[in-house]
């Protein structure tokens, strides 16, 4: 597979960029702050970079014309329709987090939010101190299976991948679902089968929840 990364210099384009190489495929195209770098036309375009980086990702990818994985956190709602109206003319898959571990957390929080609806709920995140966007995009995930507000803690510490909770309680007993990611390998392995998902995908936007739970 021939593959593109915007984003190429930060930390998650690096680990996928390894990650990919480490499979066997091969880097073609790249851009980042200090400009464009291609050698060939890529089989797929993956953009983990910033929000303002978000209309060069559109350009490159209506260019070239490939599928798009986009993990980029802190998009408008204007430019999450953007992503919705270039789906219709390369499959797309965007998500705030490419781990398997989170697709289960969220589906225990579901249950849960089911079968406790008058427990009290919160939602605490931590991250390494270079994130900028606060709270994490996978706590917004996890705050969008209510149909309440929910008090959401975030933190900012070290080097810290990425730590998610959700604690539900009444007065007399506590349940916590919790996912700690030990590295970003975690989540350029999600990245790696949203690619291999893709392959067999025809113009759309899809989730990493339905790259994990699709037959």
């Amino acid at each position: 597979m021939k593959f593109g990364i915007i984003g190429i210099n930060g930390r998650m384009g690096q680990e996928i960029k390894n990650l990919f190489q480490e499979y066997g495929s091969n880097i073609v195209f790249s851009f980042d702050k200090d400009g464009e770098n291609k050698t060939d036309k890529p089989d797929i375009l993956i953009d983990f970079s910033l929000p303002e980086v978000f209309e060069k990702t559109l350009e490159f990818t209506l260019k070239m014309k490939v599928p798009l994985i986009i993990g980029t956190t802190g998009l408008s709602d204007d430019q999450l329709r953007k992503l919705r109206e270039i789906s219709s003319e390369v499959p797309v898959v965007q998500s705030y987090n490419f781990s398997i571990g989170i697709q289960m957390l969220l589906k225990a929080t579901e249950m849960l939010n089911d079968n406790l609806p008058d427990w009290d709920v919160e939602i605490s995140e931590t991250h390494h101190r270079f994130k900028k966007d606060k709270p994490s995009g996978t706590a917004i995930m996890i705050q969008n299976i209510f149909d309440k507000n929910v008090n959401t803690s975030a933190l900012r510490l070290g080097n810290v991948a990425g730590d998610h909770s959700v604690s539900f309680g009444s007065l007399g007993e506590i349940v916590t679902v919790s996912h700690r990611a030990l590295s970003r390998r975690t989540f350029a392995e999600g990245v790696y089968k949203s690619a291999q998902f893709l392959k067999h995908k025809t113009n759309g936007l899809y989730t990493f929840k339905e790259v994990i739970f699709s037959k």
